[in-house]
């Protein structure tokens, strides 16, 4: 089995189960209208893990490229934007690429969003100052999720900020549990949970001695947990 085989599996299934099961539920989540309890948490979580990691990009990205890995509806991108970036914003599911276009707004200011369908990692994209990647690799293994940030640190100018789902009793419960329930092709996939120790072992491993790691935070909101995470070029 070759070393990407997992990683294409995985992803497969995340790109069926947005277009075909959760593209509703997203645009409601992303949105203002009126959530479940349980979904307000999550909208909250991501929010703030939003503002957190765009708060760690310079305010003035005028002349700079971004590349929004798993852009899901483009509220970063538009924030990217409106500081005066170009930003490339990607994700599997062209159902929420649709749905992010149609939000956008026309003003953007000196910057650009060109909304893709496709796959964060591919060399389309190009080389780039600064990468987003937001709840991008939560569904990916240690192994996976390294590589994936390895491979985007290649094309990479300035810094990374991503997510990762950190490995905390009630996220290991749920994975457990996860695990055991029979597959369909409607449920979501699992969140797999991380060791931050053990995933840095691995980027650090095979990213090169020209990148360090920056900062690093979590957020928890009820039903919505996940780790920032900062790698930046020397």
């Amino acid at each position: 089995m070759s070393k990407n085989h997992g990683y294409a599996l995985r992803r497969d299934e995340i790109e069926t189960y947005f277009d075909r099961t959760a593209v509703e539920a997203w645009r409601r989540l992303t949105s203002t209208e009126p959530v479940s309890g349980i979904r307000a948490t999550v909208r909250a979580g991501r929010e703030r893990m939003r503002s957190t990691l765009l708060s760690w990009l310079p305010a003035d990205l005028n002349g700079a490229t971004v590349l929004d890995a798993g852009c899901g509806t483009g509220a970063a991108s538009v924030e990217l934007a409106r500081r005066g970036a170009r930003v490339l914003a990607i994700d599997l599911s062209a159902q929420l690429i649709e749905l992010a276009r149609e939000r956008c707004p026309a003003d953007l200011g000196s910057g650009s969003v060109e909304f893709r369908v496709g796959d964060m990692l591919t060399s389309d994209a190009g080389v780039v100052d600064f990468v987003v990647a937001m709840d991008s690799v939560i569904h990916y293994g240690a192994d996976d999720a390294a590589r994936v940030l390895v491979s985007l640190a290649r094309r990479t100018r300035r810094s990374i900020v991503c997510t990762f789902a950190p490995r905390t009793p009630s996220l290991a419960l749920m994975h457990a549990v996860g695990r055991l329930l029979p597959s369909t092709s409607d449920r979501a996939p699992a969140i797999v949970p991380v060791s931050q120790a053990t995933l840095s072992r691995k980027i650090g491993a095979a990213i090169g001695p020209e990148w360090r790691f920056g900062r690093t935070e979590r957020v928890s909101s009820a039903f919505y947990k996940s780790q920032a995470l900062e790698l930046v070029r020397e």
